[in-house]
């Protein structure tokens, strides 16, 4: 199965200047809990929820002042939607993540894929130890 079968179409995407306000607003909108960073049509970096809680509100820091730049991861996992849905799965079992951008063959956002969607598609053995290497990460 390829990741552009199971993958969220029409991702959205902030720029680096964006309010860290602004992508909270959005990540609630949205009930998602990851917004990709692009500059020029590129993704450059992806801020969590969890960037939000532990690089801006736990550190006392001036959330109205901060932008995407400021708090974003800047190493990226992204996976490409004609690979195999396999290939995603262990990409995020490997980085315990459980959120992929996905882009086309022109480096562009695409979509995304996350642990559910893996969880819906992939066989059980595979899901399992997915779930399991993630979950094990954040326990």
């Amino acid at each position: 199965m390829k990741i552009s079968e199971v993958m969220h179409r029409g991702a959205s995407s902030v720029g680096p200047d964006a309010a860290i306000t602004k992508i909270a607003k959005i990540m609630s909108d949205m009930d998602v809990g990851s917004i990709p960073v692009a500059e020029n049509g590129r993704v450059i970096g992806i801020v969590t929820d969890r960037d939000i809680a532990l690089r801006a509100v736990a550190n006392g820091k001036d959330v109205s002042r901060l932008t995407a730049r400021d708090i974003m991861s800047s190493k990226v996992n992204c996976c490409r939607e004609l690979e195999d849905l396999d290939t995603a799965a262990r990409m995020m079992e490997r980085n315990h993540i459980r959120r992929l951008p996905v882009l086309d063959d022109n480096d562009r956002l695409v979509g995304m894929v996350s642990l559910g969607d893996v969880c819906h598609a992939a066989s059980q053995r595979l899901t399992a130890d997915v779930v399991k290497a993630v979950s094990a990460h954040h326990a």
